[in-house]
C-alpha cells in the first residue's frame, strides 16, 4: 500500500498583524509547565484555522504522555463545541479562557465582587511592588453549557471560573478613557466645522459621525442630533450616554476560564494559578521570533521551509534546556547577580545567558598544550559552573 504525506503549504491566512496581503506558514508549540520546554512542535499550513488544530495536538500529546495524565492549558482558540467534547471524551483535562462573545456582559455586571474569593497569587512582574500596588485576583465559580451546531447534539457542561483582575480593570478603564478622549476631539472638531466648507449638509455630518463612531469604537455610548437652520446649514449636538459607560465600567476586569478539572482536583483559585502557566508558551513564541530569529533565507519549496522551521524548533529546545538548567542550579528564588548593570538580582533568561557566554574566547593550543577557554568576566565562570561545564578547559580529544 502506498502512503502519501501531505506537505505543509505556504498560503494566505489570518495573521495577527493583519497583513492579509502576505502568505504565511504557522508553527505550533506545546511546552511543559516545568521550564517551558517544548515537547511538541509542528509546521502548519498558512491557511489552517487555529481552532481546528486542537484535537490533533491533544492526540499527539497523549501519545507522548502515554499512561500519564496531563493538563492542557491553551488560549481561547481551544474553546469550541467540537474541541471541548473531544477533550471530554478523551478524559483530557483542560483550562482555557472563554471567548469574549461566549459570555454576555450582563453575566459579569450581575456579579458581586465582594463575594469573590481573593486568590493567593502574585504575578512575577509585581514581586518587587509594594503590597498595596500589586495586581489582585478574585474568583467566583458556576457552570457553562456549550451547545452543538445541530439540535440533536448533546450539551456539554463544564466548570466556569469567573476571574476579576484589578490590573485588567485599570487597563480597560485607561483604554476606554483614551477612546473617549479621541472621539471627543474628533466630535468637537466636527461640531465646529458643521455648516462650513466640508460639512455643509446634514448628510455629510451624519456620514462623518458614523466614521468617528466606528473608528473610535463609541457607537454604543454616542448620542447625536443633527439639526438645520432656516438656511439649511447643519449643526451637531452630541453627548456620551453615562448609563452605557457605567455599564461598561461594571464589567471591567472580569473574564471567564473554562475547565474540566473537578473541585476535588483544583478549587477555583488553583484553576487560576494553573492557567497562569500558559504564559510560558507565549514566552517561547517570543524566543522563537526574537533571539532565535534567523537571517532571511530564500528557500525553493515548501519542504525546505518546513525543515528550516523544524531546525529553529530544535534550537529552541536547546535554548530552553540551558535556561532551565541554570535556574534549577540556582535554587531558591532562581535569581542571580551580574547579568544586568546595577548588579540587581534577576532570573536569568536564555537570551541573557547566551549573551554573556558569547563573550568567551578560545586560546588555541598545540600538540602538548590543550586549548584554553579565556574567561573575561566572573559572571561567565558562574554560568559555566551552573551549567555543569568545565570552566577552564574544553574537551580534549584523545589521540
Amino acid at each position: 500500500m502506498t502512503r502519501t504525506r501531505t506537505i505543509t503549504q505556504v498560503r494566505h491566512g489570518h495573521p495577527k498583524d493583519r497583513r492579509y496581503d502576505l502568505k504565511q506558514i504557522q508553527t505550533g508549540l506545546a511546552v511543559t509547565g516545568d521550564g517551558g520546554i517544548p515537547l511538541l512542535s509542528r509546521v502548519i499550513d498558512g491557511g489552517a484555522a487555529e481552532i481546528s488544530q486542537i484535537t490533533s495536538t491533544m492526540n499527539s500529546l497523549r501519545a507522548i504522555a502515554g499512561p500519564k495524565e496531563f493538563l492542557l492549558i491553551a488560549d481561547s482558540k481551544l474553546v469550541s463545541y467540537h474541541n471541548v467534547t473531544a477533550l471530554i471524551a478523551a478524559r483530557t483535562a483542560f483550562i482555557a479562557p472563554a471567548p469574549a462573545s461566549m459570555v454576555d456582559d450582563a453575566v459579569y455586571a450581575a456579579l458581586d465582587l465582594d463575594a469573590a474569593t481573593v486568590v493567593d497569587y502574585v504575578p512575577a512582574r509585581d514581586e518587587n511592588t509594594p503590597d498595596d500596588r500589586r495586581e489582585t485576583y478574585r474568583v467566583l465559580e458556576d457552570t457553562h453549557v456549550l451547545t452543538g451546531p445541530r439540535k440533536r447534539d448533546p450539551k456539554a457542561e463544564v466548570r466556569r471560573i469567573l476571574v476579576h483582575s484589578t490590573g485588567n480593570a485599570k487597563g480597560q478603564q485607561r483604554a476606554r478613557e483614551k477612546r473617549l478622549a479621541k472621539a471627543r476631539e474628533d466630535l468637537e472638531k466636527l461640531q465646529r466645522g458643521a455648516g462650513g466648507r466640508y460639512y455643509n449638509t446634514a448628510e455629510k455630518v451624519t456620514a462623518r459621525i458614523g466614521v468617528i463612531a466606528k473608528t473610535r469604537r463609541v457607537t454604543d455610548c454616542l448620542r447625536t442630533t443633527v439639526t438645520t437652520d432656516t438656511a439649511g446649514r447643519p449643526a451637531l449636538h452630541w453627548h456620551f450616554d453615562q448609563a452605557v459607560l457605567d455599564a461598561e465600567a461594571a464589567v471591567d476586569g472580569w473574564y471567564a476560564l473554562l475547565t474540566t478539572l473537578t473541585p476535588e482536583q483544583a478549587d477555583a483559585a488553583e484553576v487560576l494559578r494553573r492557567h497562569k502557566g500558559q504564559g510560558a508558551v507565549e514566552r517561547r513564541y517570543g524566543n522563537f521570533k526574537g533571539p532565535l530569529a534567523v537571517t532571511p533565507i530564500f528557500v525553493q519549496d515548501n519542504k525546505r521551509l518546513a525543515a528550516l522551521v523544524t531546525v529553529i524548533c530544535l534550537a529552541l529546545l536547546v535554548f530552553c534546556l540551558i535556561e532551565r538548567q541554570v535556574r534549577r542550579a540556582l535554587g531558591g528564588d532562581q535569581k542571580m547577580q551580574g547579568l544586568y548593570p546595577g548588579n540587581q538580582r534577576v532570573r536569568p533568561t536564555g537570551r541573557m545567558i547566551l549573551y554573556h557566554l558569547s563573550g568567551l574566547r578560545l586560546r588555541v593550543g598545540h600538540a602538548t598544550d590543550p586549548p584554553t577557554i579565556v574567561i573575561s568576566r566572573g559572571v561567565q565562570l558562574h554560568l559555566l559552573d551552573l551549567l555543569g561545564l568545565e570552566p577552564t578547559h574544553p574537551r580534549w580529544p584523545e589521540t
